[in-house]
């Protein structure tokens, strides 16, 4: 029997996670996929369990087989696909079996660095390694990602005419729920031409029940539903669920009431979760008829705006200068605050605040930042890096910022951290400064990465770092676009020390339509330039600068230089840019204020 033919069953009862039971048995390497070949006779005991348990198919082991998620663990995805095919073929016998496929793990462009051709070649990878271990039919589950799910979808159909399910996880939200998401997403997914769709993981059955009920109204194609039983929670280094299979099999079947055709469970489930859905099943179910699309949806009201910032507010309108200050380690932040004070008295329009810079412990930006104009009243520029937040805690730390006001936020990359303090610590980077622009440009838009409300239009003034004098000159034009391109509209430059690199900047931002900050380092001695010259990556001072700076009698000519050729190369491009992006050394307001006092 073909799978397309099993779905003219009242019920058709999947499989439950493989993972879990891979870890119960002892297997703990990541991804489980990797049991393939490091414990065939594992994988092939969990099918045959859930075969004795009353699954009418499983699915392969193969969710996390793609080339991303397999990178640097030095197997070929192709060889865990196929043994994953064949383990479950050998299992089922004349049964059925899927071969599951997951998201890339990672995001793809225009967040992440995964390209869509990229994406499409590894899961046309996985589908031709997996129907060649003969699979029933392909089943696309967990997807987030409507524009991931549909490129996997077409990757599926480029090298196999096998039957196609897709399921997509949703968040518990009830505001998504109000706002007919799972309405909008199942007449996309139907819009695939493909054989079953639904929705998994997540979610514990009662909280799935909604979910389903908004697909049955809209799609008469058969609905798949896989849910967690529960919530899960962290017990001993260990990520476990605790629900009784009885009451997920009762749960379950609820799900098969409102329409769900396809049951089975998510992370989380176990063999005697199937087998108590086996025995509901048995005792046959009444399934309510679809009446088409009834259920009413409430309009989106038109998201309130949040007013630009001041310094967006002050571009085009002013000269602008912007003083990069040094946060101190610990908590004593009253020279600072003082110097901040300075600053603003000075005249300067926005203080920058590094976000970890070199990878060294400092107090937290956004806390910095909000301190800073709520007791100095000027404001401040973010700079948020990517190394240290995951894409969930990335969203919510932006989030923060906007709640308490710190609205001008510079993506940058980030410093690796093991040049820090810190060698040990785990360097995250799920997307570099491009994503993270698109982020924010997305919450300017009042929606998340994930496409679900945030309530208002954010008013984020969105930054991006540029390096004029970049060994790879093209490369860094071309990031610079791209960052454009996602949403950026101010540029802040690296230290520039001749007018090549300020000429350059000029050109570029013009070229782009976005407002330039030239970024300007005072040179305080000859160790400091040699420092800055041969010890800093980006920055590169030409030899005639450190050449005068090192002729200087003392320390104190020498910093008069660097003061002087700063403030010639500012009032040389004060009708070409937008302002300047001040980076005393050693944080010191006092050589700021002197570069600032001689553009006057």
């Amino acid at each position: 029997m073909s799978f397309v033919q099993a779905l003219q069953q009242d019920v058709l009862l999947g499989d439950g996670a493989n993972g879990t039971c891979l870890a119960a048995m002892g297997f703990k390497n990541q991804p489980y996929d990797l049991a393939n070949i490091l414990a065939p006779e594992l994988v092939r005991a969990v099918h045959a369990q859930y075969f004795d348990a009353g699954a009418d198919f499983v699915e392969t082991n193969t969710y996390a087989a793609n080339r991303f998620r397999l990178e640097g663990l030095n197997v070929d995805p192709k060889a865990i696909n196929l043994a994953g095919a064949k383990l479950a073929r050998e299992a089922a016998g004349s049964r059925l079996v899927l071969g599951a496929i997951g998201p890339a793990g990672k995001p793809l462009e225009p967040i992440g660095h995964i390209r869509a051709e990229e994406w499409f070649k590894a899961v046309a990878e996985q589908a031709e390694a997996l129907a060649e271990g003969g699979v029933d039919g392909i089943m696309l589950e967990t997807f987030i990602d409507m524009e991931e799910l549909t490129l996997a979808v077409n990757a599926v159909k480029s090298v196999t005419d096998l039957p196609i399910v897709v399921s997509k996880a949703y968040i518990e939200d009830g505001e998504m729920l109000a706002e007919g998401l799972p309405v909008r997403t199942a007449k996309d997914m139907a819009d695939l031409h493909v054989v079953a769709l639904g929705a998994n993981c997540i979610v514990g059955p009662q909280r799935m029940l909604d979910l389903v009920r908004q697909i049955a109204e809209t799609t008469e194609l058969p609905i798949i539903a896989f849910p967690t039983p529960g919530l899960p929670q962290l017990v001993k280094g260990q990520i476990i669920y605790d629900q009784r299979p009885e009451y997920f099999a009762k749960a379950t079947m609820r799900l098969v009431e409102e329409g769900a055709k396809i049951v089975g469970g998510c992370c989380g489930t176990t063999p005697d979760h199937i087998r108590e859905i086996r025995k509901l099943v048995g005792k046959g179910v009444k399934t309510k008829a679809r009446t088409g699309l009834s259920i009413t949806t409430k309009e989106r009201a038109p998201l309130p705006e949040t007013e630009p910032s001041e310094l967006a507010q002050k571009i085009g309108q002013k000269f602008i200068t912007a003083v990069e200050l040094d946060v101190p380690r610990g908590l004593n932040l009253d020279k600072l605050l003082a110097s901040c004070k300075a600053m603003k008295i000075a005249g300067a329009d926005v203080i920058n605040i590094s976000d970890g810079a070199r990878a060294r412990l400092r107090c937290n930006p956004a806390a910095v930042c909000s301190l800073i104009q709520r007791q100095v009243g000027i404001e401040t520029t973010m700079h948020f890096a990517c190394r240290d937040r995951n894409l969930l805690a990335m969203q919510a730390d932006l989030l923060g910022c906007h709640a308490v006001g710190v609205r001008n936020i510079l993506a940058v990359t980030g410093d690796p951290a093991n040049i820090g303090d810190y060698p040990s610590a785990t360097s995250v980077f799920d997307i570099d400064a491009i994503g993270l622009i698109r982020i924010l440009n997305r919450f300017n838009e009042g929606i998340d990465l994930a496409g679900y409300s945030v309530g208002v239009k954010c008013g984020f003034t969105i930054c991006a770092a540029y390096n004029p004098m970049a060994q790879d000159q093209e490369l860094e034009d071309d990031r610079l676009r791209r960052k454009v391109e996602a949403g950026a509209t101010v540029v802040y430059t690296q230290p520039v020390f001749e007018m090549s690199g300020a000429d350059r900047t000029v050109k570029i931002c013009n070229e782009l339509g976005v407002a330039g900050l030239l970024g300007l380092l005072p040179l305080r001695s000859e160790r400091h330039a040699e420092f800055m010259h041969n010890e800093v990556p980006g920055i590169e001072i030409p030899d005639w600068l450190r050449k005068k700076i090192a002729d200087a009698p003392d320390d104190a000519s020498a910093l008069a230089i660097g003061v002087e050729e700063a403030s010639n190369l500012a009032r040389a491009v004060k009708s070409g840019v937008q302002g300047i992006y001040l980076m005393p050394p050693f944080g010191s307001a006092k050589i700021a204020a002197a570069v600032m006092q001689a553009l006057n």
